[in-house]
């Protein structure tokens, strides 16, 4: 069987990210953290061979941040193709640009409650 969940050769790439994390990353993980929505939501977590900024298995949801990067018109479409993964396995994915959890961390907090 293979391996879909935190695939051992993506440890390394995982551990990096949280120790770089950016400022609304740690700002919404405060958020999230230690069950503070009443579940629990990994961070740098992956699946298949994505890195996620957030999921919580019990809702199967998935919250991407996005910076200026992706609005580039490649980005932009790896994104589609990576939700549209994650959609054919039944996740549902919420995206955020960095400016709207900096602008209005309440609204997006609320957004992902709703979700849940």
């Amino acid at each position: 069987m293979t391996k879909y969940y935190n695939i051992t050769k993506l440890k390394n790439r995982r551990r990096e990210l949280r120790k770089e994390s950016t400022p609304q990353e740690i700002l919404l993980w405060e958020r999230l953290r230690n069950r503070k929505l009443g579940v629990k939501f990994r961070r740098q977590h992956s699946i298949g061979g994505y890195i996620l900024d957030f999921y919580c298995p019990e809702k199967k949801l998935i919250i991407e941040l996005d910076g200026e990067i992706h609005n580039r018109n490649d980005a932009k479409k790896n994104d589609a193709v990576r939700d549209k993964f994650f959609e054919e396995l039944e996740y549902k994915v919420l995206r955020f640009k960095n400016d709207e959890v900096d602008k209005n961390i309440d609204r997006a907090v609320e957004e992902i409650k709703f979700q849940i």
